[in-house]
C-alpha cells in the first residue's frame, strides 16, 4: 500500500470522521467525545472483588469497563456483576472479553452491551507453523471462518449489542502469518476478513483496534487501516491501545507515543492505557490523552500543499548529515541542561554557558540567527542554529544549504503541536536540506504525568516519523529530563540505552503476581542493556510477544 499521508492531510487537523456505534445508552465514535476505557483484573469468579474495582474505575472516569470471560462459568458470572452494578447505580457498559470460545460470545451477545473477539484465537489455533495454501485453499478457510463466525454476528444483530475486532499483534493466526507475515498489513487483513463477514450480513455495530508492545508497528497497522477502510468506504470506529506497554514512567511514555501520535493524526474515537497491575492509575492518564484532543479546533495549519514528505507505512529515518555524532546514522542524541554525569545513563551533550559540551568536554558554540545570516565565519567546526519553528524563512533555508557544519536546535514551546513540527520539517524536505534537527522541547515538570504525556507526544511522534537526530527536554529537573528523554527513544525503538520489558497490564485470566514478579525479574536483569524481555501473564498474547524478545 503506498503511503497517503502527504502534507495537506497532516496539517489539517480532522478526526476521522467515524460512524456511531451505540454501546448500551453510551456513543462512540462520530463528533463524540474520546471514550476512556480500562479492564478489571480481578478474578470473574470473585463476584466481589470484581464489582468493587468496576465501581472503582468508573468513579475514576472511565466509560467502558472490560472484563475477561475465559469459560461459561465466568460468563454466566458475569451477568450477576453487571445485575450488581446496575443495582447499585453503576450502568457504565460492559465489554466481555472473549478468546477462543465462540460459545463464551455468542451466550453473552444475549446480555452485555458489547463483546470483543480476536480475529487471531476465534477460528483459529496457533501454533507457529507456516502453511503453504494455495488460493482454492485459502478461500476455503474463509468460508469456515465465517461458518464460526457468523452465529455470533447475527446474534449481535438482533440484540443490538456492539462489537470490537480486536486485531493483536501478538496473537496473528498461523494463517495470517503464513500469507502476509509478521506484519501491520498482516494485523490489517486480519480486521478486514471479519469485517467483510459482518458487511455481508448487514452488521455494522463494529469498533476496531491494532494492538501491539512495539509502537512503531502499532501506529502503522492503524493508518495502514484507516487507508484500507477509506478505500473500501468503511468508516468504524477505532478503539487505541499499546498492548503490554509496562508499568510505571515507561508504561506510560510508551502508551503516551503510540495513543497521541495517532490522535495527532485524527485517528482514534476511545482509548484504553494499558500498565501493569492496579487498572485504575490508568484512568487520569487516559483523561489527560483525551481532554488534549477532546479540545482541540480543526486548524489548517498548511494551505496548498500535496507534497509527500515521509513514509507513513516504513519507519526511515530522515537523511540528514553525519556531524561530530549527531545525525548520518547516529542514534538520536540526548541533550541536558546540566552536567549529570553520575546518572545511570550519560546525557550525550550537557548546557552550560552558552556552549553545548559533550562526553569528551569538546564545546560547541551556538550562533544567534543574526550571527549565522551575516558572519563569513566558514562553519568549519560544529555549531548549533537555535530557531523557532515559525522562524524558518528564505534566508535561513538559502544559507543552511551553504554550511555543512550546522546542526538545527529546533525550540517548540508548550502550546505548539506536532502539525507546527512537522511543517518544518516538509519545507526541509521541500528544499533538501540535510541539517541535523535537535528538537528541544520547553516543558513545565510541575504536573510530572502532563510532562511526560506531552514530551512523548511530541517528541515520540517526530521519532515515529522518522525527523529527529536528537532530543533536549529544556526544564530544572535535569535528571527527570535525561531519564524522560532515553525513555521516549527506547519506546519509539530509536535508540535501546536499557533493557526493555514487555509486560502484559493483566486481567482476570492472570493467575499469579505479575507486579511483584516484574520487580523481582527488574531487579536481577536491568543491567542487561538493550535485552528485549517478555513478562507475560496468560496465553492471549503471551506466545506471539514473547517471539519478539529475546
Amino acid at each position: 500500500m503506498e503511503a497517503n499521508f502527504y502534507c495537506k492531510d497532516l496539517f489539517n487537523y480532522s478526526r476521522f470522521q467515524t460512524r456511531v456505534v451505540k454501546i448500551g445508552d453510551l456513543n462512540l465514535g462520530g463528533n463524540y467525545p474520546i471514550r476512556i476505557q480500562s479492564m478489571t483484573n480481578t478474578n470473574t469468579l470473585n463476584t466481589f472483588q470484581t464489582i468493587e474495582q468496576s465501581k472503582t474505575l468508573i468513579n475514576a472516569g472511565c466509560e467502558l469497563v472490560r472484563i475477561t470471560t475465559p469459560g461459561m462459568k465466568e460468563a454466566e458470572n458475569l451477568l450477576i456483576i453487571k445485575k450488581e452494578l446496575n443495582k447499585q447505580g453503576f450502568n457504565a457498559p460492559i465489554i466481555a472479553d472473549v478468546h477462543f470460545n465462540p460459545q463464551v460470545a455468542e451466550f453473552l451477545a444475549h446480555h452485555i452491551e458489547k463483546v470483543r473477539i480476536n480475529p487471531g484465537n476465534y477460528a483459529d489455533k496457533k501454533s507457529f507453523k507456516k502453511i503453504d495454501f494455495t488460493e482454492t485453499e485459502y478461500m476455503a478457510e474463509i468460508e469456515r471462518i465465517y461458518a464460526r463466525f457468523s452465529p455470533l454476528v447475527k446474534i449481535c444483530k438482533e440484540q443490538g449489542t456492539a462489537m470490537r475486532i480486536g486485531v493483536n499483534h501478538g496473537s496473528l493466526s498461523d494463517r495470517i502469518l503464513s500469507h502476509y507475515g509478521d506484519t501491520p498489513a498482516g494485523m490489517v487483513e486480519s480486521a478486514i476478513e471479519f469485517i467483510k463477514i459482518c458487511e455481508d450480513l448487514n452488521f455494522h455495530n463494529l469498533v476496531l483496534s491494532m494492538k501491539s508492545s512495539n509502537v512503531q508497528v502499532m501506529i502503522v497497522a492503524y493508518r495502514m487501516l484507516v487507508a484500507k477502510m477509506k478505500e473500501l468506504q468503511m468508516n468504524y470506529p477505532l478503539h487505541l491501545g499499546v498492548t503490554e506497554a509496562g508499568d510505571g514512567d515507561n508504561g506510560i511514555i510508551k502508551s503516551a507515543i503510540g495513543i497521541g501520535s495517532l490522535l495527532e493524526d485524527g485517528i482514534g474515537d476511545t482509548i484504553r492505557v494499558s500498565l501493569t497491575g492496579d487498572p485504575v492509575p490508568e484512568i487520569p492518564v487516559a483523561k489527560l490523552i483525551a481532554e488534549k484532543y477532546s479540545r482541540k479546533e480543526e486548524t489548517a495549519i498548511l494551505e496548498n500543499s500535496n507534497s509527500k514528505f515521509f513514509d507513513s507505512y516504513n519507519f526511515t529515518k530522515r537523511n540528514s548529515n553525519s556531524q561530530e555524532n549527531i545525525g548520518g546514522r547516529n542514534v538520536p542524541i540526548v541533550i541536558t541542561n546540566n552536567c549529570i554525569f553520575n546518572s545511570e545513563i550519560i546525557p550525550d551533550y550537557f548546557y552550560e554557558s552558552g556552549k553545548l559540551i559533550n562526553t569528551d568536554k569538546k564545546e560547541f558554540s551556538l550562533v544567534c540567527t543574526k550571527e549565522f545570516l551575516g558572519s563569513n565565519d566558514g562553519f568549519e567546526k560544529l555549531r548549533f542554529l537555535p530557531l523557532e519553528p515559525e522562524s524558518l524563512n528564505s534566508l535561513i533555508i538559502n544559507r543552511l544549504k551553504e554550511k555543512s557544519n550546522i546542526s538545527i536546535i529546533l525550540i517548540i514551546s508548550e502550546s505548539q503541536s506536532v502539525h507546527e513540527i512537522r511543517k518544518f520539517f516538509s519545507v526541509l524536505s521541500k528544499e533538501n536540506i540535510k541539517t541535523p534537527v535537535v528538537l528541544q522541547i520547553k516543558q513545565n515538570a510541575s504536573n510530572r504525568l502532563n510532562f511526560l504525556i506531552e514530551t512523548s507526544i511530541k517528541a515520540g511522534a517526530m521519532l515515529i516519523d522518522g525527523f529527529l537526530d536528537g532530543i533536549w527536554i529544556d526544564e530544572e529537573n535535569t535528571v527527570l529530563c535525561n531519564q524522560t528523554s532515553f525513555s521516549i527513544l527506547q519506546a519509539a525503538r530509536a535508540r535501546i540505552s536499557k533493557t526493555e520489558y514487555i509486560s502484559c497490564p493483566t486481567c482476570g485470566r492472570t493467575s499469579f503476581d505479575m507486579t511483584g514478579l516484574i520487580e523481582e525479574i527488574k531487579l536481577k536483569t536491568s543491567h542487561l542493556k538493550g535485552l528485549k524481555i517478555a513478562i507475560m501473564g496468560c496465553v492471549v498474547n503471551g506466545p506471539g510477544e514473547m517471539a519478539d524478545a529475546d
